[in-house]
């Protein structure tokens, strides 16, 4: 009867608790806002405590439906010489706790210490702040859904750091046998070994911005937004060009990456040199890959393909299909495979760049790994120099090509 009568009592805060969240949303008055902030803080403050009531009553549950079937009961007490096995009840992450993610968003905007209501104190002054669950769950699922078009495709894996992981290839060839002779023995052959590392990265992010959220669910929406865009858009330029010192190793700076292939502006836009150059040197299991190629060079070499008497043949030659109307995932087809397009940030267009730059990249996506766990934390220092506080999320990451054989570096001759 007394866990009904909470459930009812937190359906109804869960409804005014909604209710208020859409009126400080809605509302353009300031006085009003941080009036329905503190009302809001108080309903959150009751949703808490009659969690806790819910919690309690379903813990009693449970400890009394783990008493052993040979149990002997005297005036409600339990006797017996006999041990049983304790039924305990995983704890529920700390930060994805209302009380942790209220006492987080104090923490990133005043930097006040983040003590948890049992008494316990989160230690936030070496290590930061873990960033609530709750977040990054939604970080993540905005990372899969927007931006990153790169980092969409690539393998995702969560490995421990410095664990070497051998990247081999079977070879075996067939052999006709008789009553005289037997196959022999045929060997693994190795591409070598990847070894992923412990990388950190940092976003900062400014401080009188966040300070001027005032409702939980603006301010974890708005840190969502800003993380999930910049580590994107890092992710994307570190596949492609990273240094490989204290970051992910890209593409273009893997000394594993041998194939090239070379094209003049004129070959660029003629489809038999795309046949002869380009596919005729492409082994069968390699066939199913993608482009990665800027906007600029698409438009201007790609989709101007034409025959002798100047009319465009790049659709019926090539297949050329570009979807570059997607602000978060332009794409496109080329030859049958996907195209990814790119800033010219990560790989110069075909007129600007010089000769023997990499103007484009056909690559197997499946074959370049990003090793992460989205363990985001957040740490508030104050800048000297500019005399200002700053926040920024840190987070380990890093990537690497896995099997290079696979990637191609297209080359303006």
């Amino acid at each position: 009867m007394r866990k009904k009568t909470l459930e009812k009592r937190m359906q109804r805060l869960m409804d005014k608790k909604s209710k208020i969240e859409a009126r400080a949303a809605a509302s353009e008055d300031a006085a009003e806002v941080r009036d329905l902030t503190e009302q809001l803080d108080d309903v959150k403050a009751e949703i808490a405590e009659t969690q806790e009531e819910l919690d309690a009553i379903e813990s009693e549950t449970e400890e009394r439906s783990a008493v052993p079937a040979q149990a002997v009961l005297v005036n409600g007490h339990v006797n017996g010489s006999f041990k049983s096995a304790t039924e305990t009840r995983e704890k529920e992450d700390v930060t994805s706790s209302m009380e942790y993610r209220q006492a987080f968003m104090k923490y990133v905007q005043t930097g006040a210490p983040i003590e948890m209501r049992n008494g316990d104190a989160i230690n936030t002054a070496d290590t930061g702040a873990a960033i609530p669950m709750t977040v990054m769950n939604e970080v993540i699922n905005t990372v899969r859904k927007r931006y990153g078009n790169l980092y969409a495709k690539v393998r995702k894996i969560s490995v421990k750091g410095g664990v070497e992981f051998p990247v081999g290839a079977l070879q075996a060839t067939f052999k006709w046998i008789n009553e005289s002779t037997v196959s022999p023995r045929q060997d693994v052959g190795a591409l070598g070994k990847v070894t992923f590392g412990y990388h950190t990265a940092e976003i900062r992010i400014a401080q009188t911005f966040l300070s001027q959220i005032l409702t939980l669910s603006s301010f974890e929406a708005k840190l969502t937004e800003i993380i999930a865009i910049a580590y994107l858009q890092a992710m994307d330029y570190g596949i492609v060009n990273g240094s490989g010192n204290g970051q992910m190793l890209g593409i273009l700076n893997d000394a594993r990456v041998t194939n090239t292939v070379t094209m003049t502006a004129a070959e660029f836009s003629d489809w038999t040199k795309w046949r002869k150059k380009f596919f005729a040197t492409l082994p069968l299991g390699y066939r199913e890959g993608s482009f990665i190629f800027p906007m600029a060079t698409v438009d201007a070499y790609l989709e101007t393909m034409a025959d002798s008497n100047n009319n465009p043949i790049f659709r019926q030659a090539t297949g050329l299909e570009v979807n570059d109307g997607d602000a978060y995932a332009p794409n496109g087809r080329f030859f049958g495979r996907a195209i990814d397009i790119v800033e010219p940030d990560i790989i110069p267009d075909f007129d600007t760049a010089n000769t023997s730059d990499v103007v484009g990249i056909y690559w197997q996506p499946q074959e370049y790994a990003i090793n992460e766990n989205f363990g985001f934390t957040m740490r508030r220092y104050f800048d000297e120099e500019t005399n200002e506080w700053v926040d920024k999320a840190l987070v380990v990451v890093d990537g690497k090509v896995l099997n290079p054989t696979g990637f191609v570096k297209i080359l303006k001759g």
